[in-house]
């Protein structure tokens, strides 16, 4: 083992993260090689710097006037656009995303968390952190409706196996005594659970009340001497749409909950900023036991497999990003309109769904927030009204592992969407009544 590795794990040895390291996050450590000489050499080679394998004039960026000139003229430099990034991310956007970050969740100010570090997307930061904390043959719990992408991280990438609860509650809310249960039936003495909120494929968050008993449970679960990894993929996060749903991420309550707590955030710029292609995510650290060595020891490890994944992060991406959180003329008033459209679809969904209340074909589920909304099909082959809607009339919706139809309302223009909830109730019925 690497010698900077065994130095990072001496120092997380006496933290919460050390015992849900995996071979890949022992092994891991941030290299002094090119990268971490080149940033040296940015601060001291003030005559001469032949380190970074980056073809420069006058300093600048050689770069071609076909692409520079398709950049508004005076918005970015050109080494703005195509200049490496640092391995974890432009400085100024990962403090921007922190100052925001705790904006939007009141509750982590004061709290001691990692300074957010920039991956490639919202899946890259799960992925990295599924390498660098799960193991194969380790438990991941997780509600048995997910985004099928955790499927391919979890068991087929890193050859974890999942630990499935319901999502739904006897109440029709989420299923807290069955999450609760499930952490408690993983064997061993460290526990490691996923949760996505607003939920895809469901569209529903936690109601205030649930989120407070949910970190209760979990805490109740650390009281009892295991250790819970708890990993907050927050994909859709602000897209809540009703007055009780709880509009802070989860990770702000577990980040100083306990000691035997390690909470990670997970999300991006894609949906918050409505940057689908920029491939722009980010990856938080906390627990209440962690000092700023053990943060330091987490980011560097990190920093290793974003350096052995992509090496960096995409920059005119994280340019651009950062000039519209700082200077942007219809920042707020674009995010607002846009959260404002989607409310309003939202509504336009919800009250076409009501308006087959009490056709057994088709239960839809609870539904609160985010961009999409599922119907329960009772068992009936989700892939073949999915099919059917496709063929006969020329409507995409999504099958989600056989049982559950997804729609997202999100890109659907508002004047059909009703349509759209009629026809799903329609083809069910034509299908299977």
């Amino acid at each position: 083992m690497n010698i900077l590795a065994e130095e990072l794990n001496r120092t997380l040895s006496d933290s919460v993260a050390y015992g849900f390291l995996s071979p890949i996050g022992r092994r891991m450590y941030f290299p002094k090689g090119i990268v971490a000489q080149s940033d040296e050499a940015k601060e001291k080679a003030k005559k001469y710097n032949a380190t970074v394998g980056l073809a420069t004039k006058n300093g600048a960026p050689f770069y071609l006037e076909d692409i520079y000139s398709m950049f508004r003229e005076g918005s970015l430099k050109p080494a703005q656009i195509f200049s490496y990034a640092p391995g974890g991310g432009d400085k100024e956007l990962r403090a921007l995303w922190k100052e925001h970050m705790v904006a939007k969740n009141p509750s982590l100010a004061g709290k001691r968390t990692s300074l957010p570090l920039v991956t490639g997307g919202l899946t890259h930061a799960i992925s990295m952190a599924a390498q660098l904390f799960a193991a194969p043959g380790d438990a991941i719990v997780c509600p048995d409706l997910f985004w099928d992408n955790y499927d391919l991280i979890f068991r087929d990438l890193i050859g974890a196996e999942p630990v499935l609860f319901p999502f739904y509650g006897a109440d029709g809310g989420f299923n807290i005594e069955g999450m609760k249960k499930a952490l408690l039936s993983v064997e061993g003495d460290h526990a490691r659970i996923i949760l996505n909120f607003p939920n895809n494929p469901t569209g529903y968050s936690p109601t205030k009340e649930e989120a407070k008993r949910i970190v209760d449970a979990v805490v109740s679960v650390a009281d009892a001497g295991k250790k819970v990894l708890v990993l907050s993929d927050d994909a859709y996060f602000g897209l809540f749409f009703e007055d009780d749903t709880e509009t802070e991420s989860l990770f702000s309550f577990f980040a100083d909950a306990h000691e035997n707590i390690f909470a990670i955030k997970g999300d991006a710029a894609t949906k918050e900023e409505m940057v689908w292609g920029f491939r722009v995510g980010f990856l938080t650290y906390a627990s209440k036991g962690f000092t700023d060595a053990h943060i330091d020891a987490l980011t560097k490890k990190t920093l290793g497999m974003i350096r052995c994944t992509v090496s960096n992060c995409d920059r005119p991406g994280q340019s651009l990003i950062v000039e519209a959180m700082k200077n942007g003329a219809h920042y707020d008033e674009d995010k607002a309109a846009i959260f404002s459209e989607m409310k309003k679809r939202y509504s336009i969904v919800r009250k076409a769904v009501e308006k087959h209340s009490g056709e057994g074909v088709l239960t839809p589920y609870a539904f609160n927030s985010g961009y999409f909304m599922a119907f329960d099909t009772h068992g009936r082959d989700a892939e073949e009204l999915r099919t059917y809607l496709l063929d006969k009339y020329q409507i995409g919706v999504i099958n989600i592992m056989g049982r559950t139809l997804r729609l997202a309302y999100c890109s659907v223009e508002p004047e059909g969407l009703e349509e759209v909830v009629d026809t799903v109730y329609k083809a069910a019925g034509e299908l299977w009544s």
